[in-house]
């Protein structure tokens, strides 16, 4: 699939001459920062040096007093508590954490998580009823409840109270709970608007623990959970959830609690430096099973682990459950696959709304995110359950997914989400209109070149500027994520050694070993799903790469490897994209 290679601005030449001066860093490096809205040397010493100092003040949040004052005033009545919390990794992860935390001060605490299939997201019914008839009082909902009006009323009339801690866009009317934590309020004054729903957690215990003198290291413990809900949840790794990141990796890596280490152990990556990727696609999708084919309680059980052996066993259920994911997950991506190229209408869409009710609604996002990665276009992949067609839809970037989906709800039964995702329930017989219309939709308001996947590029670099210092800086950059992802570098006209060899099981991979005219360094390389391009290269003609550097660790070895993201060649154009009927050029690195 053709990419565009888009430059990113490089910032006004002044700040990046101070940043080289006082930092004593080349002009990549400074660029790069300035890229990332550092440009003082105070802004850059809390980039490189995060302290859990520069955490804000929890009580800048509204309702946050409320939500204090309601806890005390539940453990001084001794009232029943119920940590409720959605069955994805923020949910769980928010749910261990405030779980966790207060049973080992307060006896009187129970979890819930709601079953995706029964329930569905967020607050359900029956939540509330399992907390009427277990004597619960007082529920505190994490990573959901925003839009919760009517089922907040409902539990009031039966003796429940809410305290809601949510990071998702309220609707219009806030539910009339207790207390509502939610940085994204219009009438909330907090500081950072993207914190995760187990972050949104992690403040009101963060709360608690000054309200009530206690020492804030015992809510730290708890900071490795943290950084898994920031990474698999997708939120930007800017102010405080680099903080928040940083020292949750470093807990993950040195003494991580019983059930993610269990996670850790079971996903192969116990001997090495666990990253940002890693809970990414290894220890997040394997929480994410428990909701997906089973139930998240399973997670929550295994997150909460203080026995080895309970943790095993809840950890090797969980990694059952993953393998199973895996298969399902493959064999719909592939039906899908062969829907859309079986369909000449449906190739033509600028959107791809799928439906079978046969399709196993746990790994219908999965499925949407992977249609997009061969059709890059909005996708809409819809199964049945519980009568309803539901299901999730994902999005390109650039394109608002949530207005799009909000602008058919006068045909769904319920949805929500925000810019990039979204879940979304309508009946059976309103697929084929919603079909239509979101269609109409995509097509009249999508910017055609979103259509188009895009690298962002830092710097065009050549292989003698990758200098040890270079990478050593680079490697302080981390974590890497939205917001401050790893730097993306391009290097014109380089050539393989004649090393470069096809692999994979398909040969679908090329291993290269890079040089380029201007310098005399030799780098290793890989590129993905690019075998097409071995023809060219084994023929010595040069090209262009867009990239990032990495080291690579390889039984025990570490060594340096550039990334590759895509190959192009000196001459190339974009003319042959077709976009409504025209040829519109883009930028190329050419």
């Amino acid at each position: 699939m053709k990419k565009r290679w888009i430059y990113k601005e490089t910032g006004n030449p002044g700040t990046i001459e101070g940043l080289m001066n006082v930092l004593v860093i080349d002009r990549v490096l400074a660029t790069l920062l300035v890229q990332r809205g550092i440009e003082t040397f105070e802004q850059a010493e809390r980039f490189f040096r995060p302290k859990l100092e520069h955490l804000h003040d929890p009580f800048l949040m509204k309702d946050m007093h409320a939500a204090i004052d309601r806890i005390g005033q539940a453990m001084t009545n001794g009232e029943r508590i119920l940590v409720y919390g959605d069955y994805d990794v923020d949910g769980t992860t928010a749910v261990a954490l405030v779980y966790s935390f207060f049973r080992k001060i307060y006896p009187y605490m129970g979890n819930y998580i709601p079953d995706r299939y029964s329930e569905g997201y967020g607050i359900s019914i029956k939540g509330i009823d399992f907390a009427y008839e277990n004597g619960y009082t007082l529920i505190i909902a994490l990573d959901c409840g925003i839009k919760a009006v009517e089922k907040v009323r409902y539990a009031k009339e039966k003796g429940i109270d809410f305290i809601i801690c949510d990071h998702h866009l309220p609707g219009d009317t806030i539910p009339e709970a207790v207390a509502v934590l939610d940085p994204k309020r219009s009438d909330c004054q907090y500081p950072f608007k993207e914190l995760s729903g187990c972050g949104v957690g992690f403040k009101m215990i963060q709360a608690y623990c000054k309200s009530n003198d206690m020492p804030l290291r015992d809510l730290y413990v708890y900071l490795d959970l943290v950084a898994v809900s920031i990474a698999s949840d997708i939120v930007p790794l800017v102010d405080e959830n680099r903080v928040l990141a940083c020292f949750g990796l470093e807990k993950l890596n040195n003494t991580p609690g019983i059930g993610l280490k269990t996670i850790i152990k079971l996903s192969g990556i116990e001997h090495q430096n666990i990253t940002i990727d890693d809970i990414v696609f290894r220890i997040g999708p394997r929480i994410n099973a428990a909701g997906r084919m089973e139930s998240g309680k399973s997670a929550v059980d295994l997150l909460c682990a203080q026995d080895e052996g309970f943790a095993y066993e809840m950890g090797s259920l969980i990694n059952s459950c993953n393998n199973d994911r895996r298969s399902v997950d493959r064999n719909i991506t592939n039906e899908a696959l062969q829907l859309v190229a079986s369909d000449p209408e449906l190739l033509k869409q600028k959107a791809t709304v799928l439906f079978n009710p046969a399709w196993h609604k746990g790994v219908v996002g999965i499925v949407a995110s992977r249609l997009i990665e061969t059709y890059y276009r909005p996708t809409v992949i819809l199964t049945e359950s519980n009568g309803l067609a539901t299901g999730s839809a994902r999005s390109v970037p650039g394109f608002d997914l949530y207005q799009a989906v909000e602008s058919c709800s006068d045909l769904l039964e319920n949805f929500g989400g925000h810019m990039y995702a979204a879940g979304l329930s309508m009946k059976v017989e309103n697929v084929p209109i919603f079909k239509k219309r979101f269609e109409e939709i995509v097509s009249k308001t999508i910017d055609p070149l979103m259509l188009v996947p895009q690298i962002d590029i830092d710097a065009k670099i050549n292989f003698s500027d990758i200098t040890d210092k270079f990478v050593r800086v680079i490697k302080q950059f981390q974590p890497f994520g939205p917001g401050n992802m790893s730097p993306v570098f391009v290097s014109e006209n380089v050539f393989d050694t004649g090393e470069g060899r096809l692999v994979g099981s398909d040969r679908e991979h090329i291993k290269l070993s890079l040089i380029q005219e201007s310098s005399p360094k030799v780098f290793q390389a890989i590129a993905f799903q690019m075998g097409e391009h071995f023809e060219n290269i084994s023929k010595g003609i040069p090209f262009n790469i867009s990239y990032s550097v990495n080291e690579n660790v390889y039984r025990g070895n570490t060594y340096l490897q550039l990334r590759v993201k895509d190959i192009q060649y000196p001459n190339d154009s974009y003319d042959e994209i077709d976009l409504k009927g025209e040829n519109p050029k883009a930028n190329s690195a050419g």
